[in-house]
């Protein structure tokens, strides 16, 4: 099932990974309480920095994250084989972007301790060169958030399993940015609980 619009940037368009069981946390992570909204909520703010238009690609607790979800992005994708791994929500994601597509953005679901100045400069880096792929700097491997240039993306329509892009990235010598947050992510109450304590000091 999809959604479509259109962005100021629709050479350049933007996915939400947000298709996990979430079995760790126990809940739908999607739709822990942030601020105003949800952590998908903030997803979606967080992938509209980058100027594209914003796909979710949803799976496990599918259509209720779509329903509770505040702020809505340009297209929903639903990944059927979500239950695969990360590797499916990626080729599903893939798959759904049109001939007009340069690259892609890819953001994660629960990295709500990014900064939009580290996404600016992320979309910086790829406005400026389009068949270059940038992405985090996770302890000097790339992982996300990320850009894949079109031209890699056979390599990521290959992907099995619960494999991200960080492979193919690495393989292409991707250009890497230092992100603050970027190592945090959401998988368990424990790290939600430490995650919202840094939230709250930053605010």
């Amino acid at each position: 099932m999809k959604t479509t619009g259109t962005g100021i940037h629709d050479g350049f368009p933007v996915l939400v990974l947000a298709a996990g069981a979430s079995r760790r946390m126990g809940r739908a992570k999607a739709l822990l309480p942030l601020h105003s909204g949800t952590l998908l909520d903030h997803a979606i703010g967080q992938a509209r920095h980058l100027g594209g238009p914003v796909t979710v690609v949803a799976g496990g607790w599918y259509p209720l994250v779509r329903y509770r979800c505040r702020v809505q992005p340009s297209a929903w994708i639903y990944a059927r084989g979500w239950r695969e791994g990360l590797s499916a929500s990626l080729k599903t994601g893939f798959a759904s972007l049109g001939a007009s597509a340069r690259g892609v953005f890819v953001v994660l679901l629960d990295q709500p301790l990014i900064h939009r100045d580290s996404l600016t400069a992320l979309a910086d880096a790829a406005w400026s060169n389009p068949l270059q792929p940038t992405a985090a700097d996770l302890h000097g491997k790339p992982g996300a958030p990320a850009y894949i240039p079109r031209r890699l993306w056979p390599q990521v329509m290959k992907l099995e399993g619960d494999r991200g892009a960080a492979s193919v990235l690495a393989a292409n010598a991707a250009g890497r940015i230092v992100m603050a947050g970027a190592g945090s992510d959401v998988d368990t109450p424990e790290d939600w609980r430490r995650i919202r304590r840094q939230l709250a000091e930053q605010s």
